[in-house]
């Protein structure tokens, strides 16, 4: 397996490109491999994989996990979507910062969120299917979100009205999570 990390703005945010072995059968690509992640410095151990589809104009997120803080290395297997993430971490030079890409399933990409990153898409597709792994088991009473469309960050979705679950559409703001005592679990 090889892979090449790109780094982006937001520190720690990674995208990681992967070596692709391609005929006209079609093609093969090693998505994780523990002994090639630790090498470059990441994580080599994810006890869950989830996988989610969406139809044209779902967004999900801003999901995070403070109990435990969980890191996101998210791909789209299916489709196209815009993968985001922002860094909420306190005292973190990037704070209220946020990347997003778009990737569809003709990429060979990944996107490494650590903990510490708000983390969501929107599928741009008429369906997507976006696999992730997490750093944590998932815990109900340790998660969290920062709303869409909160104005203190700015982002630049692609799309104008996107169907959203009522926990997302009613998410808190950036501002409401650093005020809560939880967020310190990410100090920077």
């Amino acid at each position: 397996m090889d892979i090449r990390v790109e780094t982006t703005p937001l520190r720690d945010l990674l995208i990681l490109h992967h070596q692709v072995a391609e005929d006209e059968r079609g093609f093969f690509m090693e998505v994780f491999k523990s002994d090639v992640f630790a090498q470059v410095g990441l994580p080599a151990v994810y006890p869950q994989a989830n996988l989610s589809r969406s139809a044209r104009g779902v967004l999900r997120g801003l999901h995070f996990q403070w109990d435990p803080p969980q890191a996101k290395l998210m791909r789209v297997v299916r489709g196209e979507a815009f993968l985001m993430a922002v860094d909420i971490r306190k005292g973190s030079p990037t704070l209220g910062k946020w990347y997003g890409r778009r990737v569809s399933d003709k990429d060979t990409v990944q996107v490494f969120a650590p903990a510490g990153f708000a983390r969501g898409f929107c599928t741009l597709s008429e369906s997507a299917d976006i696999q992730y792994f997490v750093t944590g088991l998932w815990n109900p009473k340790g998660e969290s979100g920062i709303r869409w469309n909160d104005a203190a960050l700015g982002i630049a979705w692609p799309v104008a009205q996107p169907s959203l679950s009522k926990k997302d559409a009613e998410a808190q703001t950036l501002a409401e999570w650093l005020a809560r005592p939880e967020s310190d679990r990410f100090r920077y």
